[in-house]
């Protein structure tokens, strides 16, 4: 039997290839059942057809299911830090940013290629030599945004972004502006990041100073004070996706929403659908900050404790707010029950196999993706956090664990409950009456 080649064979199926619209749901951080992510050993295979992600363990599930055979593999490594390399004196007082000081955060190269199902051909990825719509669909993939990481966003900004009472007789000065679509620079210093743009006159100015020296010069709010012109959007925040955009109303101190924004940048020649995100919102930021914090260092009076791995001694990631999620989930899987219903009789492929076509939002995969990403120990090894050095000797270092982020999960049950799909606190006693209310199946697992 004749060998078909890579090329010919990429365009046998480009039917199952899509060029994903600005509504998908692209997923690009986490496989929807596992917790493998792209800087996991075999990286992350995103579905070029549905836009779903996938684990090197389950991707083929997932080509047997739908019959899916073209992925985008995605796949993060460390690079490598000279044991020689020289420190930079900080130049201003912050952490991890531009002049700062060094916070040891490992740096990652990102690769992609094109992947064939079920021989797993791979095709480098970019290359000119690609079908054009594999390019287009794959090139979108890269640059759109996760909808992990959107899910967060909207779940942080739920309650925080409403209409402004500025927007709808929004005064704009016929001043002849035209904003270009790149090369924004602020009109009074020569930043070009965290830009706010005007909606009024078109001025585009940089924004607040941060308290560690970073962000802008405070030109957009002084701007403000000066003319009481009330609305500004961020550049590098507008897409197609107008919704997404971090909009802010000086008067009423908040993100807000701007029905009529399509309207208020047309009228500076601005055709929002050609747009690239490049910065972070506010709300990201935000985020990023409750995030990244080390909780540990706050709780055990400030102790440091000692971690544990292995089978059933994997931590959960606080996503912002989730305390009391993952108080809950860890008592939860304790339990013979839960453990049997879950992990013990039920595998991750037999929960996928009986799943919907998308099974972010089905609750039977979710509680299973948990229970095994718990359970198993496959997430609960040791790390150093220089084990990208060849020299360190893990003897004389602590080791970390990384845990496992209960995202989707929490994304499920607090789908239809507007409390639960915010970031505020909650009670653990409210978390699982919840669950025994809305999902009929949970009361009957426990």
């Amino acid at each position: 039997m004749m060998e078909v080649e890579p090329m010919d064979l990429l365009r046998s199926n480009l039917s199952r290839v899509r060029i994903p619209e600005p509504t998908n749901r692209i997923f690009k951080h986490e496989c929807c059942l596992s917790f493998d992510t792209p800087k996991s050993e075999g990286g992350l295979y995103i579905d070029m057809f549905t836009f779903l992600a996938f684990g090197k363990d389950c991707v083929g599930w997932n080509f047997e299911k739908t019959g899916n055979p073209v992925y985008l593999h995605v796949k993060k490594t460390k690079k490598l830090v000279p044991e020689d390399r020289p420190t930079k004196k900080p130049t201003r007082l912050a952490i991890g940013v531009e002049g700062g000081f060094d916070n040891n955060e490992p740096e990652y190269e990102e690769t992609h290629s094109i992947v064939i199902l079920p021989n797993y051909v791979s095709l480098p990825f970019p290359s000119v030599e690609l079908p054009e719509k594999v390019r287009l669909a794959a090139d979108a993939i890269v640059l759109a945004e996760g909808a992990e990481r959107k899910e967060q966003v909207a779940a942080w900004t739920a309650d925080k972004k409403t209409v402004s009472t500025y927007a709808m007789n929004l005064q704009q000065l016929d001043n002849g502006v035209v904003i270009p679509p790149s090369g924004w620079k602020c009109s009074k210093c020569d930043k070009t990041d965290n830009l706010w743009l005007n909606l009024t006159d078109g001025m585009i100015l940089c924004g607040r100073r941060n308290w560690d020296g970073s962000g802008g010069n405070n030109h957009a709010v002084e701007h403000y004070n000066e003319t009481g012109f009330p609305l500004a959007v961020k550049l590098g925040t507008i897409t197609a996706d107008l919704e997404a955009a971090d909009v802010y109303s000086y008067p009423e101190d908040n993100s807000v929403l701007d029905p009529l924004l399509a309207q208020h940048l047309a009228f500076f020649g601005i055709d929002f659908s050609s747009l690239q995100k490049t910065e972070m919102t506010t709300a990201e930021r935000e985020l990023d900050h409750n995030t990244n914090f080390d909780w540990n260092r706050i709780q055990e009076s400030g102790e440091e404790k000692e971690p544990i791995f292995g089978p059933g001694y994997t931590g959960l990631v606080n996503l912002g707010n989730s305390c009391y999620l993952a108080a809950t989930m860890q008592v939860v899987f304790t339990t013979r029950s839960f453990c049997s219903r879950y992990y013990i009789n039920q595998s991750l492929k037999k929960a996928f196999e009986t799943a919907p076509a998308d099974p972010t939002v089905d609750l039977n995969t979710q509680l299973t993706k948990l229970a095994h990403g718990l359970l198993s120990g496959k997430y609960s090894m040791p790390v150093y956090e220089n084990d990208d050095n060849a020299s360190v000797d893990p003897k004389t270092m602590t080791p970390k664990q990384g845990g496992i982020p209960p995202r989707m999960f929490k994304s499920v049950i607090a789908a239809s409950h507007p409390e639960f799909s915010s970031m505020r606190q909650q009670f653990v006693s409210n978390l699982l009456l919840g669950c025994f209310r809305i999902f009929p199946s949970f009361s009957r697992s426990s």
